[in-house]
């Protein structure tokens, strides 16, 4: 019994140390195996490849900031037609933002929406679908100062719009980088949702390069690369700002992710780095000097690899070529996947699309292409829609001579002096019917046929082809009122 009991104590002994062994080689190889997942993550934390610290993010400067350079847009136009208006499944913002009458059916509307002061001299951006068709367009500022605003250009290509009122030292919003937003980080929201003037929302940037299909509606070369926020935004915003956390402006907000027309959780907004290059394009020119590149894209998905054979599943597939495009010129063929433009990668239509949108017609642009599972360098001269590789001449904006006489619009302050609420002053004559007919220098057209004249634009829209007796009421360079009859053929 005694050596059964000591045999025992002896096995009992070599399993222990066995058990001590085995665990020591264990925690040997694998230390963390008797670590709590607490610890395991602390430990990583401690050597710096967790986050450092939690960002403390104060947005009252930044809104105190901008809300002085977001505007209140007020326009009147025509009654909307009902094909606008969209269906219970588009992904849109109401195109003709919040409306202060909608229950009347015809007749003259009013719609309100926003825009962002970029200069101080008044250059303002919004959106296309804000002023589009508009007969009046009304600019308010945060501290209430009222404005006639011109439209330079229009590009519904983008759905942006530049606008110009008359006024110095305005404060404005500096540009920052959409290239380098990231998402996660907070951005705020400022506009006039549902005519509630100077509102801000807080969100953070959700996406990048989205395409929500919105714009290929109504035109054939679209570019939406949108920032998706969860900021909310609502009918009103539309041309509002968003803005990082540095008082940047980082993009034009645009639309809402919507079946009912009201915020559902995701607003979208133009990247600045487009809205530079469009609007630029518009004070410069008149126009958008759009290069294309002349071909169809497509974004690889896994079905589309498996029937096309394609062994990368980055880039932008090209299933058609444009004969005699620039792409075809430089030798780029169906069936190719192209994967960075300038050293910029590019993983969807939406971002090929907007990164050839900072570039004009002639200039070279270097392609990493992919084909037959082979990777390629192509240089491309871009061209413009009809084909050209030059930018023609600038055209002048906004020609302000018409009928023989150059014109000017007056400022607010001017208009307050002369308790007026509309004109256009004559600043020169050459060879003018005006004249003729003994209008002086200097004489403000206020009205004509007794449509009332708020800028230079409307001046010509309403002169623009008439011919016969026409009505002209104003005020002389005196202070008086006067009108004149005068007949054009």
């Amino acid at each position: 019994m005694k050596r059964k009991i000591k045999q025992g104590l002896i096995l009992f002994t070599i399993a222990f140390a066995g058990g001590f062994a085995s665990l020591g080689i264990s925690k040997l190889f694998n230390h963390d195996s008797l670590k709590s997942i607490t610890e395991i993550q602390h430990s990583y934390l401690t050597n710096g490849l967790g986050v450092s610290s939690i960002p403390n993010v104060d947005f009252v400067e930044v809104s105190e900031k901008a809300i002085n350079t977001v505007v209140h847009i007020k326009t009147t136009f025509g009654a909307p037609s009902q094909d606008k208006k969209g269906s219970g499944d588009d992904l849109l913002l109401d195109p003709f933002e919040f409306f202060h009458n909608k229950g009347i059916p015809q007749g003259p509307q009013q719609a309100s929406g926003s825009g962002v002061i970029l200069t101080p001299d008044g250059y303002i951006a919004t959106n296309n679908h804000v002023v589009e068709n508009s007969t009046k367009i009304e600019v308010v500022l945060n501290d209430k100062r009222t404005y006639i605003a011109d439209v330079i250009g229009t590009d519904p290509e983008t759905d942006l719009a530049l606008l110009k009122i008359e006024e110095t030292n305005l404060p404005f919003l500096l540009f920052g980088n959409s290239d380098e937003v990231r998402i996660g980080e907070w951005v705020i929201a400022v506009g006039n949702p549902f005519n509630l003037t100077s509102t801000v929302t807080a969100g953070i940037v959700s996406a990048k390069g989205r395409n929500i299909n919105l714009l290929h509606q109504n035109t054939e070369y679209a570019i939406e690369n949108f920032i998706q926020t969860d900021a909310a935004v609502n009918p009103g915003n539309s041309g509002g700002a968003l803005v990082n956390v540095r008082g940047e402006l980082i993009g034009i907000n645009t639309a809402i992710a919507s079946e009912t027309g009201s915020f559902t959780g995701y607003s979208f907004a133009v990247p600045v780095n487009i809205v530079k290059k469009i609007l630029d394009d518009i004070k410069k020119y008149g126009e958008v000097k759009r290069a294309i590149l002349g071909l169809r894209i497509q974004d690889i998905t896994s079905e589309l690899a498996d029937k096309e054979g394609i062994k990368v599943y980055k880039g932008v597939f090209v299933p058609e070529v444009v004969e005699g495009s620039a792409a075809d010129k430089a030798g780029i063929k169906k069936g190719d996947v192209i994967l960075k433009i300038n050293d910029i990668e590019v993983n969807s239509s939406s971002e090929l699309q907007a990164e050839v949108s900072k570039y004009y017609p002639g200039q070279k642009v270097k392609l990493l292409i992919n084909r037959n599972n082979n990777n390629k360098e192509v240089d491309v001269t871009l061209r413009s829609k009809d084909g050209k590789t030059e930018i023609e001449s600038a055209v002048k904006l906004g020609s302000k001579t018409f009928l023989g006489a150059t014109y000017e619009n007056l400022t607010r302050d001017e208009k307050l002096k002369l308790n007026i609420q509309n004109g256009v002053r004559i600043i020169k004559f050459s060879k003018s019917p005006l004249k003729a007919k003994g209008i002086p220098e200097g004489f403000i057209i206020t009205a004509i046929d007794k449509k009332p004249v708020y800028t230079v634009k409307d001046l010509k829209g309403i002169l623009e082809g008439k011919k016969g007796s026409t009505l002209i009421d104003g005020i002389m360079p005196d202070g008086s009122k006067d009108a004149f009859a005068i007949r054009l053929e």
